[in-house]
């Protein structure tokens, strides 16, 4: 950390004074010397070689804040940034100018020895800025439209793991074991999708099968993909609907639109975020208690500037901080929805085609050696409304789809889907929605085919059965739903549907939700009553009852109790009263994450459940076991997931469940036992990480870097080295780094030379942070205590080294006091140096 002397702040005063004494409009820049003949008298010694808080700016774009020192040679050197703006500019120009400016640059035009296109380095004394210029600062304000893939691809995979069992008494074992995979190699993706499973029907064979098996690439606005795959019409925003069976999985190739490579964030919210400050202030914008963005704002109401946060729809924590105080926070919505980015692209297409395939697959009902062929399309034909239509082949028929999907207003959509089918007929789907004030209308009518003979229905008390009836064609269901807010505690929900098909009838729920305090805890009410056509668990009658349920949160220990009563129709299609109490505790620094028990009784008797949910670094799940009422038979279940990844030489196991972008596995070092960190990047992934080996999921395709710090703020006598780490993957890549925890002391000293005087402006560099010696040779800085060692750089050069022995100084806590620290070039010899320490 560097300490702000009183003449520092002096200064700093002055400055502001000067600065307002200077008209507006833009001047030729002038040398350092000039700006500092302005200065009042006395305040030149203590501007040139001392750390001076600037913003920095590069090529009009700014990049952060920074502390820096200038010299009367006209140079200028990097402390380092306290602040860095991920939007503005990219992590990899950020580390590239961090570095460029530690090594320090002469202020002006650029002669000789120009790095990263360096044209000129300008300072303004007027308004504290730093200005670097580029050959690319007339590029700098036209925005890329797609993002560059990394030049020499990624590697890495991720392979997904999940068991799944069920079993009881007169319940055989049932199970799967699933792997989704995806790797990169180059600039290709690619996907392996399996399973092997085993049904409760007795003598039916382990089967196993193969979904997908290709490799796929990223094109400027387009996919290419070659392999073994499941048709289906991706990159497509509103696939049309098809009635009946799609195609199983083929071997062939398929293209499509693709933003994958689509630059997004650069468009406003749909819905603007205003502030209100009373003085000059800046507003901080946090997303999962992670800073994306912050922005000065002028008194009075204004509006964010949303275009520079990441697309998507989202909650963010808005901060209005006024003169270094947190003023008000609100709880914000970004929308900027990703379904069409580029609305100058209004055309979105996808096509396959290849031969149906049960390769690696001993599914003796899918399809072998069949052509299947297909495309779709989307088209914006107004902002408001996409128009969709699709056509695919299937063994011998053919499957028509069209779609319409409208936006009417801000609070009125319709969706409608067309569809035909050789053999089977037409297919319908509406849905309307309609959403106000205080709630929401929708209303939906369905059309399609049904094939259940070769399918189980599994009842609510667990037991697995065959149908008793089957059935093989069209089914329509149609629906009206409200759900309409009574009061900020209060709401009702009311919802008809209408079947017919393999289900005839009218269907009636109605439900009240209530919320408020209980015995002086959070509670939640639900008063429900149904009549619903029949199913085979109630002797296919109605299904007609009430339900009333409480929940009720006991404390702040994760403790809550749920508990409910009703009627419903029995397995005999009479009367079955019933009800049921829940305990649950959530459990916290422990394998165990929440355990839960139940006992249930209706009119066959009572029943035992329980339920424990687990997870660690490695893996998570849950394991349950329950009672059925009827027949007080025993069943049971296990989950587990986990994900085996390798990148960068290393392998790493997590709990981490998605294989859909790109990961780092990430080696933490340290000097600490018990830390807790976190590693964010500014997608708003991240995780938590402790000592050892760890996996942090990161984004694909744009370069990016992953931040680390410590676990809910808190302060340690430690630093973290380095602080971030870049990336720049394709999807399924993997990268790797290692970082440091050091265990660190504030050292506090005065740096003199031979003759005793004073060293100003000199930099004192430790593995742990950098410091620079002021006017009157003090610093004070970040050390490790592992390391005790300091080297003393001036203009690149370095001066001398110092090893410390602790023992020797006085120490009060984590403070170390050295006093007087003479700068002699023998020093050199007996210390290793420090030239790359910390940056």
């Amino acid at each position: 950390m560097f300490r702000m002397t009183p003449l520092a702040m002096a200064l700093m005063l002055a400055l502001s004074a000067h600065s307002s004494l200077v008209a507006g409009g833009v001047s030729t820049p002038r040398s350092l010397l000039e700006q500092a003949a302005e200065l009042p008298d006395g305040f030149v010694d203590h501007f040139f070689d001392v750390p001076l808080a600037v913003r920095v700016e590069l090529d009009r774009r700014l990049m952060g804040e920074a502390l820096i020192t200038l010299s009367r040679d006209e140079r200028v050197l990097l402390i380092d940034f306290t602040d860095s703006y991920g939007q503005a500019v990219t992590s990899a120009e950020l580390e590239q100018w961090q570095a460029i400016l530690q090594d320090g640059l002469p202020l002006g035009a650029c002669q000789v020895k120009c790095p990263a296109g360096l044209q000129a380095v300008h300072y303004s004394l007027d308004s504290s800025l730093l200005s670097i210029f580029t050959t690319g600062a007339e590029r700098a304000d036209v925005q890329a439209r797609s993002i560059s893939l990394p030049v020499a691809g990624s590697s890495g995979l991720m392979w997904r793991n999940q068991l799944n069992l069920v079993g009881g008494q007169e319940q055989p074992l049932s199970g799967r074991y699933q792997v989704q995979a995806r790797g990169s190699l180059g600039k290709w993706t690619q996907t392996f999708n399996a399973q092997l499973s085993k049904s409760g029907v007795d003598k039916d064979p382990i089967k196993h099968s193969v979904y997908e098996l290709h490799s796929q690439t990223e094109l400027d606005g387009n996919f290419f993909r070659l392999g073994y795959f499941t048709p289906s019409f991706i990159g497509i925003n509103r696939q049309p609907r098809s009635i009946g069976a799609g195609p199983e999985t083929a071997l062939g190739v398929m293209v499509g639109s693709s933003d994958a490579l689509e630059v997004v964030g650069r468009k406003p919210s749909i819905y603007p975020i205003f502030v209100t400050a009373n003085r000059q202030a800046t507003v901080e914008i946090y997303r999962n208690d992670v800073l994306i963005n912050s922005q000065p704002v002028s008194p009075g109401l204004q509006s964010i500037d949303t275009s520079v946060l990441p697309g998507g729809i989202y909650e963010v924590e808005v901060r209005l901080v006024e003169d270094g105080q947190v003023t008000s926070r609100t709880e914000e919505l970004v929308y900027k929805p990703n379904n069409w980015s580029n609305p100058d692209q209004r055309l979105r297409y996808n096509l396959y085609a290849g031969r149906e395939s049960k390769l690696l697959s001993n599914w003796d009902d899918k399809d072998d050696g069949e052509l299947t062929a297909g495309g779709a399309i989307n088209y914006l034909l107004h902002p408001r409304v996409v128009l969709g239509l699709s056509a695919r082949q299937v063994k011998e028929s053919m499957q028509f789809g069209s779609s319409l999907d409208w936006s009417m207003t801000d609070r009125a959509k319709l969706y409608a889907n067309v569809s035909q089918t050789d053999g089977q007929g037409t297919g319908l789907d509406l849905q309307g929605l309609y959403s106000y004030s205080s709630g929401t209308v929708s209303a939906s009518h369905t059309r399609s085919w049904l094939d259940t003979r070769n399918t189980y229905e599994t009842l609510a008390d667990g037991t697995r059965i065959r149908q008793v009836s089957t059935y093989n064609g069209a089914v329509s269901n149609s629906s009206l739903g409200v759900t309409h807010r009574l009061s900020p505690k209060n709401s009702l929900s009311a919802r008809v549907t209408h079947s017919e098909g393999n289900v005839e009838g009218v269907g009636l729920n109605l439900s009240w939700m209530s919320n408020g305090r209980l015995f002086g805890h959070d509670a939640n009410w639900q008063w429900s009553v149904f009549d619903r056509p029949g199913s085979a668990s109630s002797d296919n009658r109605r299904d007609r009852g009430v339900d009333v349920s409480l929940s009720l949160a006991l404390g702040d220990e994760g403790r809550s109790v749920r508990g409910s009563i009703g009627t419903r129709t029995a397995r005999d299609g009479g009367s079955d009263r019933n009800g049921s109490l829940t305990y649950e505790q959530r459990v916290e620094n422990s394998l165990l994450t929440r355990v839960s028990g139940t006992l249930t009784a209706d009119t066959y008797g009572s029943g035992l459940s329980g339920r424990a949910d687990f997870n660690n670094q490695q893996v998570n799940g849950d394991v349950y076991v329950q009672q059925s009422s009827y027949n007080k038979n025993i069943s049971g279940g296990l989950n587990l997931d986990s994900t085996f990844v390798i990148g960068g030489g290393k392998v790493a196991m997590t709990n981490q469940s998605s294989t859909d972008q790109a990961g780092m596995i990430i080696d933490v070092v340290s000097d600490l036992d018990e830390i807790t960190l976190r590693a964010d990047d500014m997608s708003g992934m991240g995780a938590v990480l402790k000592p050892g080996r760890n996996f942090v999921p990161v984004g694909a395709y744009e370069a990016g870097n992953v931040q680390f710090d410590f676990e809910g703020g808190d302060s340690h006598a430690a630093t973290v080295q380095p602080s971030r780490a870049r990336y720049h993957l394709n999807k399924g890549g993997v990268a790797y780094q290692q970082i440091r925890v050091m265990k660190t002391i504030t050292v506090l000293g005065r740096l003199v030379g031979a003759d005793g005087q004073p060293l100003k402006g000199h930099h004192v560099i430790n593995h742990a942070s950098r410091g620079v010696s002021e006017a009157d040779g003090f610093f004070s800085m970040e050390m490790s205590e592992g390391t005790p060692t300091l080297e003393v750089q001036r203009s690149a050069e370095v001066l001398c080294r110092f090893k410390l022995d602790l023992a020797r100084h006085e120490r009060e806590g984590d403070v170390l006091m050295v006093g007087d620290l003479k700068c002699l070039p023998e020093t050199l010899a007996r210390v290793e140096s420090l030239s790359n320490a910390a940056s």
